[in-house]
């Protein structure tokens, strides 16, 4: 993590995106350098707009976070699911209990 705060801090500085840069950032920040790391961000980030990354980003809603962890959404999203369905269930029964009242 500490990789992506050094690119981030570098490109909020408008400093090039190098990885003379990114070491020297890391270094600065007491961070232990693995040069191996450093090449594959940047090799990632390479023709990435950081800025409309980090907008579209910030403009995601917070539900849609946990998705980003990988495999927790569906486990999340089978728990509320199965949640909506009791209380739809409930909804029922108690609209078939009013139903025997009238009819």
């Amino acid at each position: 993590m500490e990789y992506v705060y050094a690119a981030l801090l570098l490109h909020k500085a408008g400093q090039k995106l190098t990885a003379k840069a990114m070491e020297a950032t890391l270094t600065a920040a007491g961070v232990e350098l693995d040069k191996g790391r450093v090449k594959a961000l940047l090799a990632a980030l390479k023709g990435v707009d950081i800025d409309e990354a980090l907008s579209s980003a910030a403009a995601m809603p917070v539900a849609a976070a946990p998705a980003a962890a990988g495999g927790a959404a569906p486990a999340t999203e089978k728990k509320e699911e199965a949640k909506e369905e009791k209380e739809e269930e409930k909804e029922e029964e108690f609209t078939a209990g009013l139903g025997s009242l009238f009819g």
